[in-house]
């Protein structure tokens, strides 16, 4: 009987195992690797996200702002003027807008009716920044017996944001115990007067 032999190759296991050892190490880096690159995407689209947001929420803000108007109007000043209709004053005339809003505006346009009164604009456009004032020229038409009630004027203004939308404004404006009531009185006291001396 022949007896066989086996022969175990140390170098040939030693050698798999080796390489075994070698698949190991580089699918533990190569899992690294991806984790890194998994929070680095993600820390990424955190702060990307985080700007879009920010970006957005300024974005909303600003067109907020800019389509935000707050207005305050008083009569400023009276100048000459005349009379075709006996009681019914025409005059030159300012009116001081101040710009309350946030963001600058360019009034476009002025008008203003009462029983008694009719206020309208020059054709004449005024930048206000935020804060400021400036003066409107104004026509006025008022009627001695009646302009000068209790009731505000309410004057209503056509506005240019910044964000080139026309917006319509409306502020009550006092005329009574204004500069142009205190200028305009006494022509309606004469005007009285006449009316008693024929009637």
């Amino acid at each position: 009987m022949s007896a066989e032999r086996e022969v175990i190759d140390l170098d040939e296991h030693n050698h798999q195992s080796a390489t075994v050892g070698n698949v190991v190490p580089d699918r533990l880096l190569a899992r690294r690797k991806m984790s890194v690159r998994l929070v680095a995407a993600f820390v990424v689209g955190v702060v990307l996200g985080g700007f879009g947001v920010n970006e957005l929420r300024d974005s909303r803000e600003e067109r907020e702002r800019n389509a935000s108007v707050a207005l305050v109007a008083f009569p400023a000043s009276i100048a000459g003027g005349g009379s075709d209709v006996p009681g019914v004053l025409q005059m030159d005339a300012q009116l001081a807008v101040t710009n309350a809003g946030p963001a600058p505006i360019t009034v476009r346009a002025a008008t203003g009716q009462l029983p008694g009164a009719l206020v309208r604009d020059t054709g004449k456009t005024r930048l206000l920044r935020p804060g400021g004032t400036g003066w409107i020229d104004v026509k006025l038409r008022l009627e001695c017996a009646t302009a000068f009630g209790s009731e505000p004027l309410s004057m209503r203004f056509s506005v240019e944001t910044g964000d080139r939308q026309i917006r319509e404004v409306s502020y009550p404006v006092a005329l009574l115990g204004s500069i142009w009531h205190v200028r305009t009185e006494p022509m309606c006291a004469h005007y009285r007067e006449m009316e008693k001396r024929g009637g």
